[in-house]
């Protein structure tokens, strides 16, 4: 996704067609979105679902066949929604709402009322299944990483203003607690972004953090394996690909930071290719 506030060099500005325009735009939130995610796993006539999550509180499930609303969630008491994201498959998530045909379907939403939000669709029911109460209402959004025999991790900002809780769900086990060393001071866990290796089943966690530096985790070892400095500015959001061992990240300061990842595990921040920086990754704002 194009950035406004990436700075074009000259030379490439003449070389870049103008941005598309919308396909269609979907209107009927009644309030400014902060958050949104498609639904590949559920589909309508072969058409993903997209989630929005808006500032007054409420979920809207939206139907890309017909650009309307299917279904509206309200479990946030009022308070904004900052997350959005799709949940591996467990049977006590994943329902079949048979009154719209769509395919199953299980998401958790993360809202400033200190709550995330599980939640259950089975027959046009607008429940929530379960919950887990977050210990910080900062702006930091958490991760989802797919485990073995119907478990997964969590990622969430933790109690401290520098620290990550790692969960195991949908137990809601505590695995440990991330604090980076007293004379890091990176500050506030901005984004995360749990992932694995495709040669290991050990999990690592991107952080963005307050200081404008990414770091990244072994949650193993409780230790930071590499932490590099991207930005002047705080990480507001990051995406990587770990295929390829690349990531991008954007800053309060409208710019993106382009990075890899080498084989001792060292982040190392590089200049973007103009010819795949746009399209490898995807951003939220």
């Amino acid at each position: 996704m194009w950035s406004p506030g990436y700075r074009t060099p000259p030379s490439m500005a003449a070389m870049l067609p103008p941005p598309p325009d919308p396909k269609f735009v979907l209107r009927g939130t009644q309030s400014a979105v902060h958050a949104l995610h498609f639904c590949g796993e559920a589909q309508v006539q072969g058409h993903p679902l997209l989630l929005s999550g808006s500032r007054s509180g409420l979920v809207h499930i939206w139907s890309l066949q017909t650009r309307r609303v299917v279904t509206t969630l309200d479990g946030h008491r009022g308070r904004c929604v900052t997350w959005l994201q799709t949940l591996p498959r467990a049977p006590q998530l994943i329902r079949h709402l048979e009154a719209h045909s769509l395919s199953p379907l299980g998401f958790g939403s993360q809202g400033r009322d200190l709550k995330l939000c599980l939640w259950d669709l089975a027959e046009g029911r607008n429940a929530v299944v379960d919950f887990l109460c977050l210990e910080n209402v900062g702006f930091c959004r958490g991760s989802i990483l797919a485990g073995e025999q119907q478990r997964w991790t969590l990622a969430v900002p933790g109690k401290g203003s520098d620290e990550v809780q790692i969960l195991e769900m949908p137990s809601k086990t505590s695995v440990c607690t991330l604090k980076p060393e007293a004379d890091a001071k990176p500050g506030m866990p901005m984004c995360l972004e749990l992932w694995r290796a495709s040669s290991s089943l050990r999990p690592l966690l991107l952080v963005g953090y307050e200081d404008g530096s990414v770091a990244l985790w072994d949650v193993s070892e409780r230790k930071i394996c590499s932490r590099v400095t991207c930005h002047t500015e705080p990480v507001m959001s990051l995406d990587f690909d770990s295929q390829k061992a690349r990531g991008v990240s954007g800053s309060a300061e409208k710019a993106l930071a382009v990075w890899s990842l080498d084989e001792q595990q060292a982040l190392q921040v590089s200049e973007p290719d103009p010819r795949c920086h746009l399209s490898c990754f995807a951003l939220t704002v």
